[in-house]
């Protein structure tokens, strides 16, 4: 749910109240901007206090979560990246809409096994799917062509 709450308020800060930086009065920069915030904010999870809380949510199907989590770890603090560069937002949106529907089964699992994370119980399947769903749409919005 933090993530959430920080895409939504970063992109409202940027939009809304950075009518003097022109970069940010695009709505498509100030969504990429918030989206890469977010990413970094979930990143940070993956070597923090948090981490044995993502490595439990790892299917065991899927194998090794310490690998898991760090990969994807990586792979949120490059698309983060990415998606400043503009010649490089569709594939990175694109790319982090691919790992975010890979992932999701870890969130199935979160939920169905009632995990926390940071000793926070996890939402429940539907607002994780509800969630992922905003995250997806705002990947793709970020991403359109203008």
């Amino acid at each position: 749910m933090i993530p959430l709450l920080v895409l939504v308020l970063v992109f409202f800060a940027l939009w809304l109240t950075a009518p003097g930086i022109p970069y940010f009065s695009d709505w498509q920069h100030a969504l990429r901007a918030a989206l890469g915030v977010m990413f970094l904010l979930t990143a940070s999870a993956h070597w923090g206090k948090r981490r044995a809380d993502l490595v439990r949510m790892v299917p065991t199907v899927f194998g090794n979560g310490e690998m898991w989590v760090t990969w994807t770890g990586i792979a949120e603090i490059l698309i983060a990246i990415g998606l400043q560069i503009p010649s490089a937002a569709i594939v990175c949106a694109t790319s982090a809409a691919v790992m975010l529907m890979c992932m999701f089964p870890a969130n199935m699992k979160a939920a169905r096994e009632r995990l926390t994370i940071g000793g926070r119980p996890v939402p429940g399947l539907a607002a994780r799917l509800a969630i992922q769903v905003v995250f997806l749409a705002a990947l793709a919005a970020a991403a359109w062509p203008t």
